[in-house]
């Protein structure tokens, strides 16, 4: 965990919703940045405060803290709903790609997230041809239904980390946003991809004052939109 938080009243209350994060392997190289696992970065005060915001302006009936999910268990196939963050560092061995293909062939839906510049892309195009051999990610255009569940988002903004506040919204070299997917057979996004983006610092700081409004604003939305799409699509 790199920003722990106490669990709310009500926490492990069973719901019709829960948000999964998932915990996986990383490159030895690449494995901890400030200290931490990459797969652990923002958690959990970000996930709860999502959280907090999808109860509040959603009817989904969600868990108020996230449920950490380790890429080897089967328990994977609990959490229709995913979200891993520092995916440009992430390996997998044999078994743990083909559970994560059966997950997406059952349903499954993955937002991957704070990840950074062409290297880590590459990295994690790495993983995703090992568990979806031949696919591809492609730009998802304005008028996506992922945009339009809930908020008309066709106009979209870069969401940048907390380094912002500190004049810049390029992290580890990442120069241009990007809102991408990888798709099924019947076109259906099973990984939702925000590249040069750091939603989780949105969240996770939002309640900062001297973090911008309308950047953890988008991201709220965003987070929203990419939810309800996996429960109706």
């Amino acid at each position: 965990m790199q920003n722990p938080s106490d669990d709310p009243p009500g926490a492990w209350d069973k719901t019709e919703f829960a948000w999964g994060r998932l915990r996986f392997r990383a490159d030895e190289r690449f494995r901890y940045y400030g200290g931490h696992a990459r797969w652990g970065t923002d958690t959990n005060k970000s996930d709860r405060f999502f959280l907090r915001a999808l109860r509040r302006l959603t009817r989904v009936d969600a868990r108020s803290v996230e449920q950490i999910v380790d890429i080897d268990s089967d328990e994977l196939f609990d959490y229709p709903c995913m979200y891993a963050v520092g995916v440009g560092d992430w390996i997998f061995s044999e078994s743990q790609a083909q559970r994560l293909r059966h997950y997406f062939e059952r349903g499954g839906f993955l937002m991957v997230d704070d990840f950074h510049n062409e290297s880590e892309w590459a990295r994690f195009m790495e993983g995703i041809e090992r568990v979806l051999p031949g696919r591809t990610a492609v730009e998802l255009e304005p008028d996506d239904q992922i945009f339009h569940t809930v908020y008309n988002l066709a106009e979209r903004i870069r969401v940048p980390g907390l380094n912002v506040v500190r004049g810049s919204e390029i992290e580890r070299g990442g120069t241009y946003p990007h809102w991408r997917g990888v798709m099924d057979d019947r076109g259906r996004v099973v990984v939702a991809i925000w590249f040069n983006q750091d939603l989780g610092d949105a969240w996770e700081w939002a309640d900062l004052p001297q973090y911008p409004e309308k950047y953890a604003s988008m991201a709220i939305k965003l987070g929203v939109n990419y939810v309800i799409y996996t429960l109706t699509h």
